[in-house]
């Protein structure tokens, strides 16, 4: 093998040429025997490294490396301590091609800002005296895998390779300078490239700080345990974006991601946390694929509307991926109605919206608290072919940034390009703007720096350059001064690292906002800090809407309304009223109010049933009252005529004695009509208990008593001329009375068994709609009870009827047989009556009102009944013509029963007619 053509470095003769096999190894610095040796490698990585080598070996082919070699492959700073750089100098290539156009700002700035940072550490006095950092800076081309082939030049200083069958064309062997040793890396940019490398420098013990990963993978310092980050991981990003979206009150949203390992471990971390946090529903996940067919993002915007009440995206995606998603939306006519929440890959970047401005109103984006670093702005600003030589790329990006075409020996160039001067001016011939990431790298310079400053204090004593503890740099030592580094960075924020490597989580919040506003563009609304600032007053809409949209499965249910969660689907429900009388007992549960109260207007509790009484302005009571006082006036006013003309022969006829305890009887009838309407208490219970059906038992015992003495009086007459016994006046009150003690025994007996009192009854105006439910203040008295106490009455009345039917024959010229007959006979007409309008009305929402008119009224007629028909004819005689109320001529006992007994069998003969011109009436007073 020829020396000169490995690439082990330059020797000083010439040897065979290696087998296709060793020269793939050769390009790694690896030599082609197998028995190698790793210094400073962990014995029990050693396997996995081999397994990674054979992997790289059996992917690499010639040709790729023949295409990778047109492009310059690494930055070479020399210095005391050399630090690796992984930069996406170069974008993804096309198939077959590892490389592809330059990226001027996520590859250009970035690495010029770790230029930068050497340049100031290296001048500055202070941190690392008398010591110089150099670099060596390679391309990832935005690829993991040819990051992964070209971060081996970081490990060759690390492999003691067997060169014994290389010899000089004299037998000697080759004299080979030994590589660089790589102390530590920073980078890389894309999370799935510093996973990759990461795999690698760990087996080597080289620690490694990347400026812009942020996968949550990496936060595990088992499997990444030299692995450490200025940049928050996207763990405490996809935490700010739960606060986010649960600050502006959603709680159903979706979710896209873009394949690979940002994009689906920001979503992951995303959907954790809203898990652990509850109150956060992800109605769909959807994935892009890293090639998406034609139409697959037409596809992913009809899923996305499968949920539409989500109007909520977060979106872990990459650029391409996000202006995809929104130019399919506006296909799709549905700008304004998803409401995007980017993560830092939007960040405040303009290129994923250009042209779909209106799509992404309202968009609210998250981004690592940064700052422009104006020292950087003036360092490149002034950089040029002339004195920026050391960047091999920075011609090619001095042609994509200026449009025009630099001439080369022996390339021919492209006429349709304008020849580069050089004279060219950054931010003044081409526009600038410095990239967001170019802090962070300047911040991981430096973190590298400090803790190698750090460990030379401890390790050197203050002697100057690399001290021999320090020649070589040990990788796991350093990692414990990195983790332990604590400055203010260049944006003068604090650069630390808990024990996982993470940087705090600082992040902007901004809104790209459209409407109503002079300065259209992202505006800053709001900071995270391990906890939400968000100015909701700076939030604006589609057409500069101040109220936040709605993305929730379910609306809040209204007001009495209790949720019936869907199955499987915390978020979402249905909402079902209380009704009747149930309300509202907690957010799932309604329950029924006690018996005697009812639900609020809202349903979220219950309220007191209000209580009610017959009033005396109601119109049920306004009747039976005019009723009644007429019936008093006129009973009063029959009494006042009675005992006015007390001697006279009318009122002597008439039975004095019973009279006036009819006309009693009959008073209190009418009285009782203002103790059914008056408000219910225990005194005015009592009182109607004792009068109810007192007044018409008195009436009733009084009629009775009388028809029972004329029917007495005539049957005996048929038998003998003797008068029948306790026919005086005194033995007819006795009667009544004692027919009246019935009565009176019967209700003192209830008072002792159910004392009078009052009862609030609930369930009578019970009705299904509770706002008409009443509670009725009512005596304790049943329907049964009620006609428990008119039923002794009743058998009066009735007795009283019978006894007015058989004495129908005894002609009206002599007695009250036939005036009391047609009363009674009225008034069971009138009770006839009573009972099915009492009864049948028992359903009525309007039962007490109705029940009690009809029982007065009643009880008002039958009075009226006894009244005009006893008593109304008489007070007109006495009053109207007095000469009629004289004394007529008086007949024996003997005399009124012959004539009494002619007088039927004259009737019986001629029924049509009646004789009885002689108007003799018996002395009653006898």
């Amino acid at each position: 093998m020829r020396a000169e053509d490995s690439d082990v470095g330059d020797v000083d003769c010439r040897a065979s040429k290696p087998s296709n096999f060793s020269s793939r190894w050769a390009h790694t610095g690896i030599s082609s025997s197998r028995r190698h040796r790793i210094s400073g490698a962990p014995r029990q990585h050693v396997g996995s490294l081999v397994h990674v080598m054979w992997v790289l070996t059996l992917t690499l082919t010639p040709e790729t490396w023949a295409s990778s070699e047109t492009q310059p492959h690494s930055i070479k700073i020399e210095g005391d301590i050399t630090l690796g750089g992984l930069f996406p100098v170069h974008s993804r290539g096309p198939a077959g091609v590892p490389c592809g156009e330059i990226k001027k700002e996520k590859g250009i700035h970035r690495m010029e800002a770790m230029l930068y940072a050497l340049d100031q550490i290296n001048s500055d006095p202070d941190l690392l005296p008398n010591i110089t950092l150099g670099a060596r800076i390679l391309d990832t081309c935005s690829r993991d895998t040819y990051a992964l082939e070209q971060s081996l030049t970081f490990v060759q200083a690390l492999i003691q390779k067997d060169n014994s069958d290389v010899r000089c064309s004299n037998g000697e062997p080759p004299i080979i300078p030994k590589p660089e040793r790589v102390v530590g890396v920073i980078g890389a940019s894309a999370s799935s490239v510093s996973i990759m490398v990461a795999n690698v420098l760990r087996l080597f013990a080289i620690p490694q700080i990347s400026y812009a990963s942020t996968a949550p993978e990496l936060s595990d310092n088992n499997r990444y345990d030299f692995f450490s980050r200025v940049v928050p991981p996207d763990s405490f990003q996809a935490q700010a974006m739960v606060d986010i979206v649960k600050a502006m009150g959603w709680n159903y949203v979706s979710t896209l991601a873009s394949e690979g390992n940002y994009g689906e471990s920001g979503v992951d971390a995303f959907i954790q946390i809203s898990r652990e946090a509850g109150g956060l529903c992800i109605a769909q996940s959807i994935k892009i694929p890293r090639e998406p067919r034609p139409g697959e993002f037409d596809k992913i915007i009809k899923r996305l509307m499968e949920t539409s009440n989500a109007r909520g995206v977060i979106i872990f995606a990459n650029e391409d991926d996000i202006k995809r998603v929104l130019e399919a939306a506006k296909r799709a006519n549905l700008t304004g109605h998803f409401l995007f929440v980017g993560s830092d890959s939007w960040g405040a970047k303009n290129s994923p919206i250009l042209n779909l401005e209106e799509v992404a109103e309202g968009a609210v984006t998250i981004l690592p608290k940064r700052a422009s670093i104006e020292g950087f702005d003036q360092y490149f600003t002034t950089r040029s072919l002339e004195n920026n030589r050391r960047n091999i790329w920075f011609a090619e990006f001095w042609e994509d940034d200026f449009k025009c075409k630099l001439t080369r020996p022996g390339i021919r160039g492209d006429s349709g390009l304008r020849k580069c001067t050089g004279e060219e001016r950054i931010s003044q011939d081409s526009v600038y703007e410095q990239e967001g990431k170019v802090q962070f790298v300047i911040d991981a310079v430096y973190a590298m720096a400090h803790a190698l400053h750090s460990m030379h204090m401890d390790l050197c004593l203050g002697s100057m350059g690399v001290c021999d503890k320090m020649d070589p740099v040990d990788g796991r030592m350093l990692l414990s001064y990195i983790r332990a580094v604590n400055f203010n960075g260049s944006a003068g924020t604090g650069v630390m690292f808990n024990e996982n490597g993470d940087a705090p989580g600082r992040y902007d919040i901004f809104q790209y906002q459209l409407s109503n506003t002079t300065n259209p563009g992202y505006k800053l609304i709001g900071q995270w800090t391990n906890h939400l600032r968000l100015n909701a007053e700076d939030m604006q809409w589609s057409a500069g809407d101040k109220l936040v949209p709605d993305s929730v499965c379910s609306f809040p249910c209204e007001s009495g309304e209790r949720k019936r969660m869907v199955k499987g689907v915390p978020c979402c429900w249905h909402c079902e009223l209380c009704d009747g009388y149930q309300y509202l007992l907690d957010e799932f549960n309604c329950d029924m109010c006690p018996f005697d109260m009812r639900p609020t207007p809202n349903r979220t509790g219950c309220r007191p049933t209000p209580i009610i009484k017959l009033e005396w302005s109601s119109s049920w009571a306004i009747i039976p009252v005019f009723l009644a006082v007429l019936g008093i006036l006129a009973t009063s006013g029959a009494i006042i005529t009675f005992i006015r003309f007390n001697d006279t022969p009318i009122v002597r006829a008439s039975g004095r004695e019973l009279s006036y305890v009819l006309l009693t009887g009959i008073f209190l009838i009418y009285l009782i009509t203002f103790l059914m309407i008056a408000e219910p208490s225990t005194v005015v219970c009592a009182f109607r208990r004792l009068f109810l059906g007192l007044g018409m038992c008195i009436s009733y015992s009084a009629m009775l008593t009388k028809t029972n003495r004329i029917y007495r009086i005539f049957e005996q007459g048929k038998k003998s001329v003797t008068p029948p016994k306790f026919i005086s006046p005194t033995s007819q009150l006795i009667i009544t009375f004692i027919l009246i003690s019935v009565q009176l025994l019967g209700i003192f007996i209830w008072f002792g068994v159910v004392p009078p009192h009052t009862t609030i009854d609930f369930d009578e105006l019970h009705p299904p709609n509770p706002e008409y439910a009443r509670g009725i203040l009512k005596c304790d008295m049943s329907d049964l009870s009620l006609i428990g106490c008119l039923s002794y009455s009743m058998v009066l009345m009735v007795t009283c009827t019978v006894y007015a039917i058989k004495s129908r024959g005894v002609p009206e010229t002599f007695n009250e047989a036939k005036p009391i007959g047609f009363t009674m006979y009225t008034t069971c007409i009138i009770w006839l009556a009573f009972v099915p309008i009492f009864f049948g009305t028992s359903q009525s929402t309007e039962k007490m009102f109705i029940q009690t008119t009809t029982l007065t009224v009643s009880m008002s007629l039958s009075a009226t009944v006894s009244l005009g028909m006893l008593y109304i004819p008489k007070v007109y005689v006495i009053i109207f013509h007095p000469e009629q109320n004289v004394q007529k001529r008086k007949r024996s006992f003997k005399a009124v029963v012959q004539a009494a007994t002619v007088s039927t069998h004259l009737s019986q003969k001629a029924s049509d007619k009646q004789n009885g011109e002689t108007k003799v009436e018996p002395d009653r007073s006898q």
